[in-house]
């Protein structure tokens, strides 16, 4: 007999006791699932992941879990001090108990969260902006481009040539360096949003793009499983590209990276494990991740659902 809801056990061998208290003393172990042995084996919990069964994920709206996220294991999260959250030379894992919205510079009716910033160690920045109703959007610094892309709502984009744009959840736009332009919001509405500043190339010119990403084309990923979407073009123009990248839970990464690169990311839906560094931490929708030059990393698929992460990454420049 197992009773889980208790964690009443019968039965115990030598190895069963150690199994147990390394399940408690283990914080990935514990985090994850949370098993018992009987003398006839294995009984089981559900994942603390299953408690999506807090609603029927097919009714939610798509990446509702990066607004409404599970904040920290169930059995954790009344424990003062308690976050996920990781801060460290090469990386950073920031999870959603930990960030603090405050009022953003130029924005109205907005409040944000710097995810990534140069005091990180990195040359750009990532931010979620919550709009709320009648907010509008101020401008980057001078010679700074930016990128948006909606998780929740939706908000009009409007730029200095009076071109209009809805944008929905799933789509994104673009924004050269200095060019005049502004977000609003009827209603609340959530951003993703980069900025950087432009690292130009003679004669080469980026300009306005508002796209979605159901309608950019999965690109070949030789070696891999995962399904790749380039959300920018890959033209010398651009300094940063912004990937889409899908797991089916089981897939991973067969390159375990180590490059010149930075990255920037946020997970939209389901759960996995990410290696950084010699850490190896369970991440779930709504987490960010900072990962600086050469650190090594790698990523696999877990739960039920397919995993969906937004990867920023700089490109086509001399690291010199």
């Amino acid at each position: 007999m197992c009773t889980l809801g208790n964690l009443k056990m019968q039965s115990f061998s030598p190895f069963s006791s150690l199994y147990f208290f390394l399940l408690l003393t283990t914080p990935i172990l514990s985090g994850f699932v949370i098993t018992a042995l009987t003398q006839d084996g294995f009984c089981s919990a559900p994942s603390i992941f299953d408690s999506d069964a807090d609603s029927d994920s097919s009714s939610q709206p798509l990446y509702w879990k990066v607004t409404n996220p599970t904040l920290s294991p169930s059995h954790l999260q009344d424990l003062p001090g308690f976050t996920r959250s990781v801060y460290k030379q090469d990386h950073a894992l920031i999870t959603p108990e930990s960030h603090v919205f405050s009022p953003l510079p130029d924005w109205s009716n907005t409040l944000g969260a710097y995810l990534i910033t140069p005091a990180i160690g990195s040359h750009f920045v990532m931010y979620l902006a919550k709009m709320q109703e009648n907010s509008k959007s101020g401008l980057p610094p001078s010679d700074v481009e930016r990128f948006i892309f909606v998780v929740q709502g939706s908000v009009i984009l409007t730029n200095v040539s009076g071109n209009v744009h809805k944008l929905t959840v799933d789509s994104y736009a673009y924004l050269p360096l200095n060019l005049d332009h502004t977000v609003e919001a009827d209603a609340a509405a959530t951003l993703v949003v980069f900025e950087r500043r432009y690292y130009g190339l003679e004669n080469h010119v980026t300009k306005q793009i508002v796209g979605s990403t159901d309608k950019q084309p999965l690109l070949e990923t030789p070696g891999e499983i995962f399904e790749l979407r380039k959300l920018l073009p890959t033209s010398l123009a651009y300094d940063f590209n912004i990937h889409i990248m899908d797991f089916q839970p089981g897939e991973f990464l067969n390159v375990k990276e180590v490059h010149y690169n930075q990255h920037g990311l946020l997970l939209l839906e389901g759960q996995g494990i990410y290696r950084l560094g010699d850490s190896w931490y369970p991440i779930q929708a709504g987490d960010a991740i900072w990962m600086a030059p050469f650190v090594p990393q790698w990523y696999a698929a877990l739960g039920k659902t397919r995993s969906r992460y937004l990867l920023y990454k700089d490109v086509n420049r001399n690291p010199l």
